[in-house]
């Protein structure tokens, strides 16, 4: 169980934090600009995971600051009176260091609130007050001495600390608190020295002695005022950019699971924008892969069926073709249209689109048994390749654009998958394209089977077969 601590420090917490609020109503925003539309859930989610990452990080920071005093106080000379009966440097550190381990453990739990951040801000700069304070009892000099003392300068650390988190409230706060120490600390020491007999207007007498400059602890004070106000405002426009450029990544990775994973890559390489009508010739490969029977069987079966027919086909044909350096180029309805070396060109585009083949048509069987034998609707495959020159670009207008293959080729192999049935055969190709793949080094796992002069549907002329898979 975790337990509020008194209310009368979370009391001085949340007004501090209230006025630090009020004192930078937009910076110490949660970071998105006022009048914003929200993030979006997955967002803010991302954000808040890199936060919890960021308090991490600032809590072994403030491990590592513990260690360091406590190494340095360790060796440094002590001139407290032997019969003093109280040192502060050891208590203060000792309970900060037990306070920074318990804020650790609730980081690592997620368990850390808003309340616990803002409280810890207040211990960071309490404690580090506390050491400034003492110093002048360490050294027995009149208060005004510790105001000389560099250590002010991890005031500075504690403030950038508070970037790690990507919110401008805690900087703000941090800095603000900072800031009223430091006025504490100045009034403590005037107070205790009597007021002006310790205050100088002479810099000399300030520098060589105990003395009190006003303007220089008022420069510290603007200083630590103007940091905090910098980051903060820095950090403020940061953490949109940053909200923004996880939302751009998260739809990114969203869409490049719409469009082929070399589509994308592509698109996201591009050093200029993409407009419609931008296109590359290639050589290079198209495989047509439907099922049989598809349209009859959609009609007769619930639709969640159909759906789940569907998901089962392509999730077995889709690995495959990316396996052989291949490219999913759409959806048609049951049919699978993939290009090889449209994309990205390659030396052995024929062979790859050939050997893909070959295992697609031995899935799709392995498939369609395992649905016979569940008792499922197990419709067969048919598979067209053919290697040509293809057109690979944007189409579209400027509002909706869409990378596609198109060509001869492409036409042909869809003509090719359809006349499969005609031949009774599960995968053709023309002569041309198997010469061409065998020539890059693809073998055959069965004898050449030409099926000479067909006379294709859709083209005007007979054409030289190969049945790369019979039925």
């Amino acid at each position: 169980m975790i337990v509020r601590p008194a209310s009368s420090v979370s009391g001085i917490v949340e007004r501090t934090y209230d006025a630090a609020r009020r004192l930078f109503p937009t910076i110490a925003s949660t970071g998105e600009p006022p009048g914003s539309a929200p993030l979006p859930t997955k967002v803010r989610l991302a954000l808040a995971e890199e936060q919890h990452q960021g308090e991490w990080l600032i809590g072994w920071v403030q491990a590592a600051a513990v260690l360091s005093w406590a190494l340095l106080y360790a060796i440094s000379r002590k001139t407290f009176p032997p019969t003093a009966p109280f040192e502060p440097v050891p208590w203060t550190l000792g309970i900060y260091g037990l306070f920074i381990a318990g804020k650790l453990f609730l980081a690592y739990e997620r368990q850390l609130k808003d309340w616990h951040v803002a409280l810890s801000i207040v211990v960071d700069v309490s404690v580090l007050m506390v050491l400034i304070w003492s110093f002048h009892i360490q050294y027995q000099q009149p208060p005004a001495f510790y105001l000389k003392a560099p250590t002010l300068l991890y005031v500075f650390i504690f403030i950038s600390l508070r970037t790690l988190r990507f919110e401008p409230r805690w900087v703000v706060l941090a800095g603000a608190i900072g800031a009223f120490g430091w006025v504490v600390l100045l009034i403590y020491a005037v107070a205790a020295d009597r007021g002006a007999s310790v205050i100088t207007h002479d810099y000399v007498a300030y520098m060589n002695s105990s003395l009190v400059l006003l303007g220089a602890e008022f420069d510290k004070i603007i200083s630590i005022l103007m940091v905090t106000a910098v980051l903060a405002i820095a950090l403020h426009r940061a953490r949109r950019l940053l909200a923004q450029c996880i939302a751009d990544h998260m739809a990114a990775s969203e869409l490049s699971r719409f469009v082929d994973s070399g589509v994308a890559r592509k698109i996201a390489g591009s050093d200029v924008s993409i407009v419609p009508g931008q296109a590359e010739m290639r050589s290079a490969a198209a495989v047509f892969v439907d099922l049989r029977g598809f349209t009859p069987l959609a009609h007769r079966l619930p639709p969640a069926s159909v759906m789940a027919l569907l998901a089962e086909y392509q999730g077995r044909v889709i690995p495959i073709v990316q396996r052989f350096n291949g490219s999913i180029d759409k959806f048609i309805g049951d049919g699978i249209l993939a290009s090889f070396g449209a994309v990205a060109p390659s030396s052995t585009y024929a062979a790859d689109a050939f050997r893909a083949v070959e295992a697609i048509a031995a899935e799709l069987r392995r498939w369609q048994e395992e649905r016979r034998k569940a008792g499922l609707a197990a419709p067969a495959g048919g598979i067209g390749v053919m290697c040509g020159e293809i057109l690979f670009g944007a189409i579209g207008n400027e509002s909706r654009l869409d990378y596609t293959v198109i060509g001869d080729a492409v036409n042909m192999a869809a003509k090719l998958e359809k006349h499969t049935k005609a031949e009774k055969v599960m995968a053709l190709t023309d002569v041309r394209s198997f010469n061409l793949a065998r020539s890059q080094g693809y073998a055959p796992l069965g004898a050449l089977r030409p099926r000479n002069q067909r006379q294709i549907e859709g083209v005007d002329y007979p054409m030289d077969l190969v049945v790369v898979v019979a039925g």
